[in-house]
């Protein structure tokens, strides 16, 4: 199960804004994460790597926590919404439902629950 600083501390990298360092600091080396119960990407060096090449699709993101993490046992549950800048066009929000289970103090499992159209164009 996390301590609650341990979600707080996550929570507040992501805020902060760094994305891919917060994949590091906090999801097991074996973590996987899965987008609306599609194939999970697996392995923590390669999530982040992921995260990067989509940060590096947008001049910018803004990231909002909607609501306090709600912590059950070994599961966490964070509201997000993510405001994208693109090269070019307007701004897209997409809000989101990060569904996690942690082991001890890292993130060993997540899925996001979004609804895609929220990025459409």
């Amino acid at each position: 199960m996390p301590s609650r600083a341990a979600v707080e501390a996550f929570v507040a990298q992501v805020l902060s804004g760094a994305h891919d360092q917060a994949i590091l600091d906090h999801y097991a080396e074996d973590a996987w994460m899965q987008e609306n119960q599609g194939e999970p990407r697996r392995g923590r060096d390669a999530l982040a790597e992921s995260e990067r090449k989509t940060l590096a699709r947008v001049k910018g993101v803004r990231t909002e926590i909607l609501g306090p993490a709600l912590i059950d046992g070994d599961t966490v549950a964070i509201r997000w919404r993510f405001t994208f800048t693109p090269m070019e066009g307007p701004d897209r929000a997409l809000e989101e439902v990060a569904w996690q289970t942690w082991r001890g103090d890292k993130i060993a499992t997540e899925t996001f629950f979004y609804d895609p159209k929220q990025m459409a164009g």
